[in-house]
């Protein structure tokens, strides 16, 4: 075990790789992990050294308080390699600032940024070979933040571990992607933690997300918990409805407190504007997406997000209401997938500053 004196980072090598072993061939969303992980303790009131360790389960015993009050946050974000072999992350800024808005919802410590960052980029560094070099393959990082003091009272945690683990993957939906606008469950409620990327906004869908499987649907949009009126976002994804020439997608925090906030939406949102498409982050109605499509003005539905990147919707049912969406001619979905890919796999020049390469 050495300390690296730059970084401040304890960095612990695994003896073995498993990468000999893996199957890349056959690859299942999340199912595979690299070799290491990074992990950082709070206690005493302070951060301790982080470390990057080989990958393993967690020592923590049964009044652990994630346990029990729930205070998990995570994030999801992605390295890519390109042609050349060279290593990139995309917004990871973006990734941080949003952890620290959930951990500040969920009242836990923010998390330094050096050890976000710099201890992302210390972690690929290790498993850089665990990236696949296919399009749209990548390796996926998922930083967790959960609370760890042995209590069952109702209070915040006084201990805290940081990690990030990462596993190869390869495209998140494999097939046609249907979804239905839910009208009776709730994802979020104003003034709640719908903005935060909390890990009980995740079990809380499951139950209607799998009903909503079971009649034909991969996922759901939800709706405004106090009417059923308004468009949100699916379960893994912000959405984006064009009706005419127009991009409509729903406003985020301050806006709205219910809807999460996605570095791949934000990114959306600027490509389209600047490539000369009407775009209108505003309230959308359920009412006017429908009448939409019943006139024939309703072009695309795509989702937006880390895993799916862009994903166009081939079908949408409310109520009774069903209704297949052909693919357009000159499709946005398509045309701001490829600008945003090219960014991430460096096949285009990026004039935003998005993509940054580890060394």
């Amino acid at each position: 075990m050495t300390a690296d004196l730059k970084t401040k980072f304890i960095i612990e090598k695994i003896k073995e790789s498993k990468l000999s072993k893996a199957d890349f061939s056959h690859l299942v969303f999340g199912k595979l992990f690299s070799d290491h992980m990074l992990v950082a303790d709070y206690f005493d009131g302070t951060w301790q050294t982080p470390k990057i360790i080989p990958y393993q389960a967690l020592p923590y015993e049964p009044s652990a308080k994630v346990f029990h009050y729930g205070q998990a946050v995570f994030e999801g974000m992605k390295a890519y390699k390109d042609t050349a072999g060279n290593v990139f992350l995309f917004r990871p800024e973006e990734n941080f600032k949003r952890i620290n808005q959930s951990a500040e919802r969920l009242g836990m410590p923010s998390i330094p940024k050096e050890y976000f960052i710099d201890g992302i980029k210390e972690l690929i560094k290790l498993d850089k070979d665990w990236i696949p070099t296919g399009m749209g393959e990548s390796l996926y990082l998922r930083p967790v933040y959960i609370a760890t003091e042995n209590a069952v009272a109702a209070s915040p945690s006084d201990s805290y571990r940081f990690m990030v683990i990462t596993s190869p993957a390869a495209k998140y939906y494999s097939g046609d992607v249907k979804v239905k606008i839910e009208d009776r469950y709730s994802r979020a409620c104003d003034g709640g933690v719908g903005y935060a990327k909390a890990a009980g906004n995740y079990a809380a869908q499951f139950y209607p997300t799998e009903k909503a499987k079971n009649e034909g649907f991969q996922q759901i949009i939800w709706t405004d918990s106090g009417q059923h009126k308004y468009l949100e976002e699916a379960g893994t994804m912000n959405m984006f409805f064009r009706i005419g020439d127009k991009l409509l997608t729903a406003p985020t925090i301050p806006e709205s407190t219910r809807i999460l906030p996605g570095v791949t939406r934000k990114s959306i949102i600027r490509l389209a504007t600047d490539h000369n498409i009407d775009v209108e982050v505003r309230p959308i109605e359920i009412k006017e997406v429908i009448e939409a499509a019943k006139n024939g003005q309703l072009k695309e539905i795509f989702g937006a997000g880390t895993a799916a990147t862009v994903l166009p919707i081939v079908g949408l049912k409310y109520k009774d209401y069903y209704t297949d969406l052909p693919k357009p001619d000159k499709s946005y979905a398509d045309f701001l997938k490829n600008k945003i890919m090219d960014i991430q796999y460096n096949r285009a020049e990026d004039p935003y500053g998005w993509r940054i390469k580890i060394d």
